[in-house]
């Protein structure tokens, strides 16, 4: 996103789409935000005419038509609580048109029906609700589903997996507009974590263990104030006082991922931070996240940003 303009956002909604979406993406994209002095979004709603929203709680009327979708930098495309509901051809072809000339389209839950229907997942990553995986991968097996994540940033695709997960990929989405800061504030703002551990597997529907597991936020928040440390999974093991087997074993249940896997995302989250706010070499911002080398460091930091430490810090220093 260019300094010095607005990126435009437009969210398309349909008959039955859910307004809990449409709350999270005005929210998000449609405040103002004077405070973090950064030009904000330009926010607007489209339609193909007046809409019911889902259980046919209200219905929409005056908004712009879909014109307005043909000129969004970012299009939300609408979701269904039914999926099996088809979205009509206007929309489609909105969506369409939007993906030929380069927009970012986001989906939100079911969204992903719409992409996909429209056309624009074939061969791409993507997720949805973990209770409609099943269905999406029988009606469109050329996509590549990713069912246990939160959301999926597949580069100009974007899909989130449940209706919380909006938030969490709204967020997602400003951090790689504005940085890493500028999320945060938002988060603070929404009083919602800037980052969730995991995935939607934890979500799913399963029968509740007799004996609880411990909560791993103990061990977590220790990791977190010590990640300048050259941490292992032993470490983390030792410090929840189990083996690393079980560590694994919980981390899978609790969090969608491994230890290690946790612990370089957690490093490099670090690091975003310390390039926004400081002016450390990069050897010594290796050595304070505990990625060790700056090779390293820019290994991991372009494998899961897309940026090179040093472009992101040109991009996103305060």
């Amino acid at each position: 996103m260019s300094q010095g303009s607005s990126h435009r956002v437009a969210m398309i909604v349909d008959d039955g789409s859910n307004p809990f979406e449409l709350g999270v993406a005005t929210e998000l994209f449609g405040l103002r935000r004077p405070e973090l002095d950064v030009p904000w979004y330009e926010f607007t709603l489209c339609a193909a005419g007046d809409v019911t929203m889902h259980a046919n709680l209200f219905t929409m009327s005056g908004v712009p038509g879909l014109d307005a979708a043909g000129t969004a930098d970012t299009l939300i495309v609408p979701n269904r609580p039914d999926p099996d509901v088809r979205p009509s051809e206007a929309v489609l072809a909105a969506i369409r048109a939007a993906s030929a000339r380069g927009a970012r389209l986001v989906s939100f839950c079911t969204g992903t029906f719409a992409l996909a229907a429209a056309g624009v997942l074939d061969g791409r990553r993507a997720t949805t609700h973990w209770r409609w995986a099943d269905l999406f991968r029988s009606r469109y097996p050329s996509v590549r589903l990713e069912p246990d994540v939160l959301f999926v940033d597949d580069g100009d695709v974007l899909t989130a997996a449940g209706s919380a997960a909006a938030l969490d990929l709204g967020l997602h989405l400003i951090r790689r507009d504005h940085g890493a800061e500028v999320a945060n504030a938002v988060a603070r703002r929404l009083v919602f974590a800037g980052h969730r551990d995991g995935g939607q597997r934890q979500f799913i529907e399963r029968p509740v263990p007799a004996v609880p597991d411990t909560s791993l936020a103990p061990v977590l928040a220790w990791a977190r104030a010590n990640l300048d440390r050259p941490l292992t999974v032993d470490d983390l093991a030792a410090r929840a006082a189990t083996s690393p087997a079980t560590l694994h074993r919980r981390f899978r249940a609790e969090l969608g991922t491994t230890p290690l896997a946790w612990l370089t995302a957690e490093r490099v989250t670090l690091a975003c931070r310390l390039l926004e706010t400081g002016d450390l070499p990069l050897d010594a911002l290796a050595r304070a996240t505990g990625l060790g080398t700056s090779a390293n460091l820019r290994a991991h930091f372009r494998r899961r940003t897309g940026l090179t430490p040093t472009a992101y810090r040109t991009r996103f220093t305060a």
